[in-house]
């Protein structure tokens, strides 16, 4: 039975991809049960099923092949579940009407848990005439909003936490919002943001050029390009975003070209999609190819890679007819191309292996010479693929050998496609796989140098308890344990945190020749980077043929992903802001909870309402657990009971549950609503909606005033336990909180107000 890494990765197992029955009762006893699953389940559609089940078995063992999590949780669990990561939804139509219908597409998608991308350049800019209807178009950065409180809601029913990319052109009249949208700290949570920036407007910023800001074929207004320019690096400088997309480059290179236009990707960047476009992710783990690592003869074993990438190639194939989508022009535009996005993780690690600096030229032209095996690899297997099964339906032969990346091509893998056609139209991308190389031993993510040579992991445990676990990176442990524990590295050993920016983008640029799709990669800047040094970083991805850049600069407002341990420079730790937490099922329920009971009056109803919400002290705060909604005029009892379940449950899942106020807050009674404490309140929910933040507020778990609603004497026998005693300290949660010198402050742990 296979060793897991470390217990990190077993437990990522356990919770994320290991098949359960609906009682959390185990079905794969073992990781090899899961490989075995997955492999039967890709080779159903095979002729030999049998030989092609051994065949995909051996690519899963030993975390060779890593597919991504989606097919890994769901291929041959009979389950309803799509096994594609990445959607890119319709064109948004210019209407009301189409803007909806959208909308709806949008959260069918993401409630199976699809990663969605939207261009939302298709909207009239705001202030525009709306014909018909005497009224001004409230703009793209509106509907956005709806966009995010949708992807706030579906994210609420489930543990995945909800992922959209939106991106908007760099001519469009309402840019200068969409850049400057993620600077309230409030707005538009659920999304990343990228511009898409054309050839023409990168020249007029060389040319120090006007650029015109146009809609529909009106100019709305003329800018300086570099003004734009600098605001984009302004933002993404201060806030690290958006990011930027050279759309133009995707298109030219696409080797769809001659049948789909691109204008938005993915939420991580590396799957530029047509409207409706999906596409399914794995990776190669390229640490695990490496022959005699840290020895004389380290080498990339390059049969090995060639064998592994045909039979990867395969799965995922076979993985567009086992899949189920959320939509029906997804499944239509899946079957009509057959695009797969085959990638790799732990690149950086095997670089270390064979004794080459991350970012160096060398590096980079190995990292380019292993990328190109793969590309023609899979080019090679595909068309293989398509004389066995048949070409994808699309396939033109004299215009797909002319486009995009087949324009590099070893004459050869012209000549098979020539001959026989080609299974997939696109094979290959670079995606992030964090959790997945966690599950594979920690190996480096992606094309992404290591991230930190060791560091500590938080991880919430289902009793409430954490523990804390030493991550040590897979090439570090594998030199440790070959040359001693106490050896020091050597100094070709770099990691993120001490990596140059412009090393970062030479790797990005060596990748992505050999990558028909794109690349999601970080490019880690220092704090006291020089602003025009970090210009110079999207510059030089531009000029060095990468389709998109984004980076990441710690902040004030940001804050910092790592923090580094003063015992080691090369031992970065993560600080508690940036713990992750891996919550499997809702927080047993103690035996006795602190509480608290409000009264609640609507006009329109003979009886109060009564709502009681019971708090735990989690991690050492204060935090809502449960609630209770009762009132004795039964027209509201079968509501009452549905929103009590459905909040206790949203409650339990722990995180951030203070959307379930907005949410209710922002529940409209078409027959009108009430005036209550000089406020008025729409609906009788969002009054619930304000109860609830009125608690909220006072146990301190969020900040605010609340509808400064009072508890009710008469109802105090309904509260369970001991109700709070104060104002709770915003810091540790305790009840401590005094005045102390004109300022309120804590006594348990020194907090005050006052700083």
């Amino acid at each position: 039975m296979t060793r897991f890494a470390a217990p990190i990765a077993e437990q990522i197992w356990d919770m994320k991809y290991r098949l359960k029955e609906a009682d959390g009762a185990a079905v794969d006893q073992s990781v090899e049960d899961s490989w075995r699953r997955v492999a039967r389940s890709l080779a159903s559609v095979e002729k030999d099923q049998a030989a092609w089940e051994e065949k995909f078995y051996h690519a899963l063992e030993d975390f060779k092949f890593l597919p991504a999590g989606r097919i890994l949780a769901g291929a041959g669990t009979g389950r309803a579940v799509t096994l594609f990561n990445c959607f890119v939804m319709g064109t948004i139509p210019d209407s009301m009407a189409g803007i909806f219908d959208m909308l709806k597409e949008a959260a069918l998608t993401m409630q199976q848990g699809g990663g969605i991308g939207y261009d939302f350049s298709t909207i009239r800019p705001k202030g525009a005439d709306v014909k018909g209807v005497a009224a001004d178009a409230s703009g793209p950065l509106s509907f956005m909003d709806v966009w995010d409180a949708m992807c706030r809601t579906i994210m609420s029913a489930g543990s995945r936490r909800g992922a959209m990319m939106a991106t908007m052109r760099c001519d469009h009249p309402d840019i200068h919002q969409f850049i400057e949208a993620k600077q309230d700290s409030a707005r538009l949570r659920m999304f990343n943001l990228s511009v898409l920036v054309t050839d023409d407007f990168m020249e007029a910023v060389k040319a120090d050029g006007p650029w015109e800001l146009q809609f529909d074929g009106k100019v709305y207004h003329t800018v300086e390009a570099r003004d734009l320019w600098n605001k984009i690096m302004r933002a993404t400088y201060d806030y690290a975003e958006p990011g930027v997309i050279f759309i133009d480059r995707i298109n030219k290179m696409n080797n769809l070209s001659y049948v789909e236009t691109i204008a938005a990707t993915n939420p991580c960047g590396e799957q530029p999609l047509p409207p409706y476009g999906a596409c399914l992710l794995g990776s190669i783990n390229l640490a695990r190819l490496v022959k005699d690592p840290f020895g004389e003869g380290a080498e990339m074993d390059e049969g090995a890679l060639s064998d592994l990438v045909a039979t990867a190639v395969r799965m995922m194939d076979n993985v567009v007819d086992a899949s189920r989508f959320p939509l029906e022009q997804q499944a239509q535009e899946a079957q009509a191309k057959r695009r797969i996005g085959l990638g790799v993780t732990g690149l950086a690690d095997a670089l270390l292996m064979i004794g080459q600096r991350y970012g160096s030229e060398e590096a980079a032209a190995t990292c380019e010479t292993w990328l190109k095996m793969i590309a023609r690899a899979s080019y090679l297997a595909s068309a293989g693929l398509a004389k066995e099964k048949g070409a994808f339906p699309l396939f033109d032969k004299d215009k797909y050998l002319a486009s995009g990346s087949l324009k590099i091509m070893d004459q050869d893998v012209k000549d098979a496609i020539a001959k026989d056609g080609i299974r997939n139209a696109l094979l290959t991308s670079i995606a992030p796989t964090g959790t997945i190389s966690l599950y594979a031993g920690n190996v480096s993510s992606g094309i992404e140098p290591v991230f930190a040579y060791a560091y500590t992991r938080k991880v919430l445990q289902k009793d409430g308890s954490r523990t804390e676990e030493e991550v040590v990176d897979y090439a570090v442990k594998l030199y440790r344990d070959k040359f001693g524990a106490d050896v020091e590295l050597p100094e070709y050993f770099v990691n993120a945190q001490t990596l140059a920016p412009l090393d970062h983008v030479r790797m990005q640029a060596a990748a992505q020749k050999w990558v028909d799709s794109s690349i999601s990669k970080t490019i880690n800047c220092p704090e006291d980077i020089a602003f025009e040094d970090f210009k110079e970083v999207y510059m030089e991805a531009y000029e060095t043929g990468c389709k998109g850049c984004t980076t990441y600069r710690p902040n004030d407002v940001t804050g910092s992903v790592l923090s580094v341990s003063e015992s080691s420079e090369k031992a970065p730790e993560q600080d508690e802001g940036a713990e992750v937490v891996y919550l499997s099922e809702p927080l047993d329920r103690p035996q006795q909870l602190e509480g608290n009971t409000y009264k609640l009056k609507w006009p329109d109803s003979e009886h109060a309402i009564y709502v009681t919400i019971n708090d735990i002290v989690h991690g050492g705060h204060r935090r809502p657990f449960e609630i209770f909604i009762n009132s004795k005029n039964m027209e509201h009892f079968a509501w009452t009971v549905a929103l009590t379940r459905m909040i206790s449950a949203v409650f339990r899942r722990g995180g951030d549950v203070s959307f379930v106020v907005e949410e209710l807050k922002a529940v409209f009674d078409p027959r009108g609503g009430a005036w209550m404490k000089g406020k008025y309140i729409p609906s009788i929910l969002a009054a619930i909606g304000g109860v609830i933040e009125t608690h909220l507020v006072t146990i301190g778990f969020i900040e605010g005033e609340g509808m400064g609603l009072k508890t009710d004497p008469q109802a105090e026998v309904v509260a369970i336990g001991e109700k709070p005693r104060g104002k709770a300290c915003p810091s540790c949660g305790s009840y401590d909180m005094r005045m102390v010198e004109g300022c309120m402050t804590c006594a348990s742990c020194g907090h005050s107000k006052c700083g």
